[in-house]
């Protein structure tokens, strides 16, 4: 009977075990789209990596062409950027531009206003990886100006 019982349990909770599966996503079925012309400047490529499953944190690839860049904005939890390819530039408010390159990973700890983009002459692409909390992820500021941008 104990045997019975046991072999009964573990049939039981076995389809439970194995309810959730690993799963695999290529870049043509993830899609993508241009950005958004009120949340960056110039030509932005903005794909889904992975949706907020996962502790409500999600993750987008996005590439700048030369010359693109975000607006200022904020996370309420915090951002980070992965540089995948090329060079860009970030700035936090008040303080200097600076330099990003493949490899490098940038942090922006929560509500610090900033931008991050394409140099002028190159173009980078990083995965944005950030939290939600009270349903926003970001919350989106004035859009960089040249002379910010340049300057």
């Amino acid at each position: 009977m104990k045997m019975t019982l046991a072999a009964l349990t573990l049939s039981l909770a076995a389809p439970a075990a194995t309810a959730q599966q690993m799963t695999q996503t290529t870049p043509l079925e993830r899609g993508g789209r241009i950005g958004s012309p009120e949340t960056f400047t110039g030509t932005v490529f903005v794909a889904p990596v992975f949706g907020p499953e996962m502790n409500d944190v999600s993750a987008g690839e996005v590439t700048f062409m030369p010359g693109a860049r975000s607006a200022w904005h904020t996370h309420p939890v915090g951002q980070y950027l992965v540089v995948t390819a090329g060079t860009g530039w970030y700035q936090e408010e008040g303080e200097a531009k600076q330099v990003m390159r493949t490899g490098d990973v940038v942090f922006a700890p929560a509500g610090v206003n900033h931008w991050h983009g394409a140099t002028e002459g190159t173009s980078v692409t990083h995965y944005a990886i950030q939290a939600v909390e009270d349903g926003s992820a970001v919350t989106w500021g004035a859009r960089v100006s040249d002379e910010d941008y340049g300057g």
